[in-house]
């Protein structure tokens, strides 16, 4: 008998495979990309984010400063008033006619064509604070003499639409965001700490969850509102429908979390960690928390747009945000009487902020949802 003998084959890794073992966060985000409705959300989200930090800088008028009640929108020219084409654009100023409106028996507005606003970009205008901190009077555009343009047109007391828009995202997304941020924080504990402890523990907490979740939120956020003096600073009553906003909210994340957990806690790995003798606390924070978080972050980007709305909606009806603070629930309640909407119908602008915040969010969690679990 005889024995062949065959040399070793080298074997070799080709680099092209080990780029093909991508982390998690890689290929998450690489279906993400595939998906045009989530990147489109997220380009629309940056956007919302940089509109709010930056309001002061894109705003080209101060939106506290009054002047003529409902003013329409100045439109962009690039023609001057004899007709002839003009550049850099200009806009004119409105001002009241001799003309009566037959509705409201106002003196009609109109285009002021003998003195034009040239138009531009880091213009000068009303002073304010970067930040907070930095001093500065530089706007993004606005018209160059440094007199008020109103694209948007203005509300009752003349203040401009545009600028009281930009100015409106602060409270109304920081609101959203720190409801979001407390309910997910007390929603997750919650949830993880009855799926995974059951027993009495979690019969108990679920009869509370339910309880929170039996009441009809909706009267319940106009009658605590309620209880809340109309003196009371602004600040007081801010922090007050945060704090209601989030006790309703998290009953609903605490019962998706622990239905997460339940089923985490029967998988093989849970199990042996379970049967090696690992702490609550490692089997808790090292093998339950990073698999439930897929589930926490897509609910967090669907739940921002539900307190959106319904910051619009109590502040429409008077029970979110006090002046001098402005939100678009805030800005909507000059939109009360149907006359105003007919007759003013820019006056509805905030809507359509408050529609494309909603839909960006809910892109960026679809998208999310399609890309988080890739396997």
């Amino acid at each position: 008998m005889t024995v062949e003998m065959h040399s070793a084959i080298p074997l070799t890794v080709d680099p092209k495979d080990a780029q093909h073992n991508e982390s998690y966060s890689a290929l998450v985000w690489r279906r993400f990309k595939r998906s045009w409705t989530g990147m489109l959300g997220l380009i629309l989200v940056g956007l919302l984010l940089v509109m709010a930090i930056f309001a002061d800088f894109l705003s080209p008028v101060d939106p506290k400063a009054t002047g003529v009640g409902f003013a329409p929108p100045q439109a962009i020219s690039f023609s001057d008033q004899d007709g002839d084409f003009a550049f850099p654009p200009r806009s004119y100023p409105l001002r009241e006619t001799e003309e009566l409106d037959p509705i409201t028996f106002q003196p009609k507005i109109g285009p002021d064509y003998a003195n034009p606003q040239v138009l531009g970009f880091f213009v000068k205008g009303s002073p304010y604070r970067l930040f907070g901190l930095i001093p500065a009077e530089r706007h993004l555009f606005g018209a160059i003499g440094g007199s008020p343009v109103h694209l948007l047109g203005t509300d009752k007391f003349g203040r401009d639409v545009l600028s009281r828009i930009l100015h409106g995202s602060r409270i109304s997304l920081m609101i959203a965001l720190i409801v979001v941020s407390i309910v997910t924080v007390v929603g997750t504990t919650v949830g993880m700490a009855s799926g995974y402890f059951g027993g009495r523990f979690d019969a108990w907490t679920q009869r509370f969850v339910e309880l929170v979740l039996a009441f009809p939120q909706l009267p319940l956020y106009l009658a605590l509102a309620s209880l809340i003096p109309v003196t009371a600073p602004t600040s007081v009553f801010l922090a007050f429908v945060i704090i209601v906003m989030s006790a309703l909210g998290w009953a609903q994340m605490s019962r998706e979390v622990r239905g997460k957990t339940l089923a985490l806690a029967r998988i093989d790995y849970v199990r042996a960690a379970i049967a090696v003798g690992a702490s609550d606390r490692r089997i808790i924070f090292q093998h339950i928390f990073p698999n439930v978080m897929s589930h926490v972050i897509v609910a967090v980007t669907l739940s921002i747009p539900q307190v959106v709305l319904l910051e619009s909606f109590l502040g429409f009806l008077g029970f979110a945000v006090k002046p001098p603070l402005i939100s678009w629930g805030l800005m909507l309640q000059d939109t009360a009487t149907y006359s105003v909407i007919g007759s003013y119908p820019w006056i509805l602008s905030p809507v359509a902020f408050v529609l494309v915040t909603v839909f960006a969010f809910n892109a960026l969690g679809d998208g999310l949802r399609d890309a988080i679990d890739p396997y």
